[in-house]
């Protein structure tokens, strides 16, 4: 049976489109003799003809990927826009090497590793940018002598 007729018919009255009119299998044929659009109405009150609800976008997908992003997944070469510098800002990234830094250098202080002229050197040292990670502020300070003898 073609019913492009009456869906026409019945999308026109339900204001949708033709593709979300719905109409029950078990009566086709009352439809298809349906011509007019009070018979069309009168079978969409009858419950024959429905508007099928609007499909909404997933979110599945975004849910999945963000998930996937806080693991630290998705950071490779092709998911990349910006140039280095602009995914992590210079300042920021200075901001958070000499934090580190400054965090060891109070605790080697702290617990008498080094004495305060050590500390104070050291200090100026990575506030010139001398040390590119804690591990290398460390062995400088191995290597010059100038961590103070535990004694046990």
């Amino acid at each position: 049976m073609n019913l492009t007729t009456q869906k026409k018919l019945a999308a026109k009255i339900l204001k949708v489109g033709v593709n979300r009119v719905w109409i029950d299998p078990e009566h086709i044929e009352e439809v298809s003799r349906a011509i007019t659009r009070n018979s069309i109405k009168a079978l969409i009150n009858d419950g024959i003809i429905k508007a099928k609800p609007v499909n909404g976008i997933s979110s599945f997908r975004s849910k999945k990927n963000a998930e996937q992003k806080s693991k630290g997944r998705r950071k490779g070469q092709g998911s990349r826009k910006g140039a280095k510098h602009a995914r992590t800002p210079k300042k920021q990234a200075w901001m958070s090497t000499i934090r580190a830094l400054r965090v060891v250098l109070k605790d080697m202080r702290e617990n008498d590793e080094i004495d305060r002229t050590t500390y104070r050197k050291l200090y100026n040292m990575a506030k010139g940018g001398s040390f590119r990670s804690k591990s290398y502020m460390k062995t400088y300070a191995k290597d010059h002598g100038m961590l103070k003898e535990v004694e046990e």
